[in-house]
Order: structure tokens, then sequence, then C-alpha cells
């Protein structure tokens, strides 16, 4: 019950620090910088809308300042030689890889106590979330820390989300989004005449993708290793080499373009948790990518539709989808 609580804590703090975005740039006492950001969310969701086929309901039209570094801190944990992530179970979403807390002190304290029972666990801070449409979920003032580009990429995310969510199915829903919100980025800036700045997206897409390859292959490596490994002590064996072997190839990509945000992920303690992490986001985007591009001729009408039949389709339907972007 004290997550519950916390939960609802969190809830009603952000409930009630909205404002209005369009009274906020009406306002001459708004500061100026915040005034041009927020008019480029009502320009991105607009986007959204026109563009991109998703909800045009009250989300992101409000902004609220929670004067933190993220609205909500997750935590991840998998066996110490699994790389499928435990789950945990909440009414309406179904059970989600992940438990998130409105205080990060919270998510600490779980993942440091999942750490004693000897599963892998870590805390990631989350820039946004999405309640679903249940309320108006507002601009935060993490999300304007971003660029324009990825700000873009993560309204158009959770405005996927409301468009469409399977309770339970969390790697179905977050690659539906994920692939969204990165198409949706760079139809924006390609639509707003911003061709440098798709160009340096583009470019950090490509790094990242990089690291996210490496991510998934060693996740890869690691579950078939797990899966034969004659004992406990070969599959922590085989978990010390992987993971100095990811490390390896990280800082050899990091070196090769001069990448401070890569080099900062070799100081991080690395463990299947990250793996999991990665791969509830982007194991299954090659699926949403082939439909896109090979089956709905780059139409994303033919793109909501075909999702949302997968929807109705059920579990293994989408299980298999999933698997053949792989």
């Amino acid at each position: 019950m004290a997550w519950y609580g916390q939960a609802a804590r969190g809830q009603i703090e952000v409930l009630a620090k909205r404002e209005d975005i369009a009274d906020l740039i009406a306002d001459p006492a708004t500061d100026p910088a915040l005034r041009s950001r927020l008019e480029t969310v009502l320009e991105m969701r607009r986007f959204a809308v026109e563009a991109l086929g998703l909800p045009d309901g009250r989300s992101y039209t409000l902004y609220a300042d929670l004067e933190r570094d993220a609205p909500l801190w997750n935590v991840v944990a998998t066996p110490a030689h699994s790389v499928e992530p435990r789950t945990w179970c909440y009414p309406l979403v179904g059970c989600l890889a992940y438990r998130g807390f409105f205080e990060r002190r919270g998510a600490t304290r779980l993942a440091d106590r999942l750490a004693g029972q000897g599963l892998d666990a870590a805390v990631f801070p989350a820039t946004a979330y999405s309640t679903l449409g249940w309320f108006a979920d507002p601009v935060l003032d993490s999300m304007l820390r971003l660029s324009d580009a990825d700000l873009a990429e993560l309204i158009f995310h959770e405005l996927t989300h409301e468009r469409l969510y399977v309770a339970g199915d969390t790697a179905f829903n977050e690659a539906y989004a994920t692939f969204v919100g990165r198409l949706g980025a760079a139809r924006w800036l390609s639509s707003t005449g911003h061709d440098a700045a798709l160009a340096a997206w583009r470019r950090d897409q490509r790094l990242d993708q990089g690291l996210r390859d490496l991510l998934l292959e060693t996740r890869r490596r690691l579950s078939e290793g797990f899966e034969t490994a004659a004992d406990e002590s070969a599959a922590a064996r085989l978990k010390t080499r992987e993971f100095e072997r990811l490390r390896r190839r990280i800082g050899e990509l990091a070196r090769s373009h001069d990448s401070a945000a890569l080099e900062a992920w070799l100081e991080r303690p690395l463990n299947n948790a990250h793996l999991a992490l990665v791969a509830t986001y982007e194991a299954g985007v090659g699926a949403f990518e082939r439909l896109f591009h090979e089956e709905c001729g780059e139409e994303l009408r033919c793109l909501h539709e075909r999702a949302a039949a997968l929807a109705r389709a059920g579990a293994p339907a989408r299980r298999a989808f999933l698997e053949s972007g792989h």
C-alpha cells in the first residue's frame, strides 16, 4: 500500500502544478525563453494531431514545473543469471517491466532491497510519463531541457501511448511508441525546415543506434549463454566475460566518435537490468520499421490500423510480430 500512496501523492502534485500553456504564453510576466519553448510545444502538438494521426486531447496543452531533475524514477530488476525483467502488476495497465517512484529515494530503497536478494537492479530517471489519457498530461520542466528534436520525439512517443495501449504488453507498447516518436521527430524537423537540426539529430540517432546494438547483442549472447550454462559458476563467468566485452566495445565506439555521452556509460555499474530496459523499448522497433516501409508504403494510417489489429489479435500474435523484426 505504501507504493500506491506515494504514487497518488506524486500524481496529485503534478495535477496541482499544471498551468494552461496558452495563458502562460499570453502572460507578459512569463520568461521569454519559456514562452518560446511553450510555443514550440504547441506547434509540435498540432503536428502530432494533423500529420501523425495522434490524439487531440488536452495532453501537452498544460505546463508543470516540478523543480526537480525528473518526475519519476523507474526500478528495473532481473535475476542474476537472466535478462528477463521482473514485472509488477497494476490495475488498468496490467503488468509492467518496471516500478515507478515519484521520489528517487523510494526507487533507490527498492533497488537496494532487490540487490540484497541477489537480483540485478538499477534505477533510471524518466523525463516524462503517460497517464494514457486518464489525465491531461502536462509538459514538464524536465522535458524542456531536451533539444527540440528530442522533445518532439518524446511528445510523439507519449501521445502514441494515448492512441493505443495494450494492458500488460510493455514490449509491444514501447516498440510502437518508440517507432512513431522517431519517425514523427524526423518528419517534424523536415516540415519546419530545420535541416541542420535534422542532420544533427540523425547523426545522434546513428550513434545511439550503435550503442543500442551493442546492448541488444550482449543481451542476446547472455540469454543464449545462460540457457546452456552448466551451473551457476559457469553462468557467472559468462556474465563477467560478456560485460567486460561490452565495456570494451562501448569504449571503442566512444573513442571513434569522441562521445562524452558514451564515455559516461563506462562509469556506470552495468548489469542485466540495463540490458532488460533497452530491450523493453528497442527489441521490437525493427518489426514496426519493416511493417511501415515494406507493407504500409510509409503510410501512417496503415501503420496505426495494423497496430490496432495486432492489439486485438492476442499476445502470441504480437510476440511473433515483434520477433519478425529481428
